[in-house]
């Protein structure tokens, strides 16, 4: 199945055009915009015979309800968000297969604001994340916001949504995949651990961290150091410094 969705923004629509996965449908742009990005992603949307339909600012609120639009907006068609059992098939593929990386895996427990969840799939999608996966209930879901904020990665990066991240550690640590938790209380730091090999990341809800049934279901609990006179970071910025230290070992 697949769904439509918008996404708004000079820099979002023209990571959208710039990638093979993203299915554009149609474009919103401004009547004669005198700003030569939306210019420039008009004559590539017609590159690509893309449908383009002109659309005054208001309309394009409407549209993507997004204040914000910078003139253009992106129709997007994607495949449905996966269910638990599309992320165990994805999650078996991928470890059958001899000649990929090891598996890397975002685990989002809980995540409110939509900006950082943006934030979050963005560098997910730049460290090669295989996919991200977050709570059906309670937490942040894809949106124009997330969207935006992504630059692209949105409609691009597989996002499972399931009913029980537990059950989801549970059966991943069945596999092999070792599941790797931060929490500010924990004495080991991330540049303890290793890595290299197929991993789970799992980063907690803002302000509350890693709920505690999520945390007992983890193979280790890891802090990031803190030299200055703040406490924590900003879940999105802690998620970027994460996934890259496993950047990092893996191409070591």
């Amino acid at each position: 199945m697949a769904s439509a969705r918008y996404v708004a923004g000079l820099r979002a629509v023209e990571q959208l055009l710039g990638s093979d996965q993203a299915r554009i449908s149609r474009l919103f742009a401004e009547y004669q915009s005198a700003n030569p990005r939306v210019e420039a992603i008009i004559a590539q949307a017609n590159a690509r015979g893309i449908e383009i339909q002109s659309a005054n600012r208001a309309r394009l609120r409407q549209i993507s309800g997004e204040p914000r639009h910078q003139g253009i907006v992106a129709e997007i068609v994607r495949s449905t968000v996966l269910d638990e059992a599309a992320l165990r098939t994805l999650v078996e593929k991928h470890l059958a297969d001899d000649s990929a990386a090891p598996l890397l895996l975002l685990i989002l427990d809980g995540l409110q604001d939509p900006h950082n969840l943006g934030a979050c799939l963005r560098t997910a999608d730049a460290a090669g994340v295989d996919a991200v996966v977050v709570p059906r209930h309670g937490a942040a879901s894809l949106g124009p916001t997330v969207s935006k904020v992504a630059a692209g990665a949105a409609e691009c990066l597989p996002f499972a949504s399931v009913p029980n991240i537990g059950r989801v550690l549970a059966w991943l640590s069945e596999y092999g995949v070792t599941s790797i938790a931060t929490s500010d209380a924990s004495e080991k730091t991330l540049f303890d651990c290793d890595l290299s090999g197929p991993l789970a990341l799992v980063m907690g809800r803002e302000e509350t961290g890693v709920s505690k049934g999520v945390a007992s279901r983890c193979d280790a609990l890891v802090a990031l150091p803190m030299h200055g006179s703040v406490s924590s970071l900003n879940v999105s910025v802690a998620t970027g410094i994460c996934l890259y230290e496993a950047v990092r070992q893996r191409s070591i």
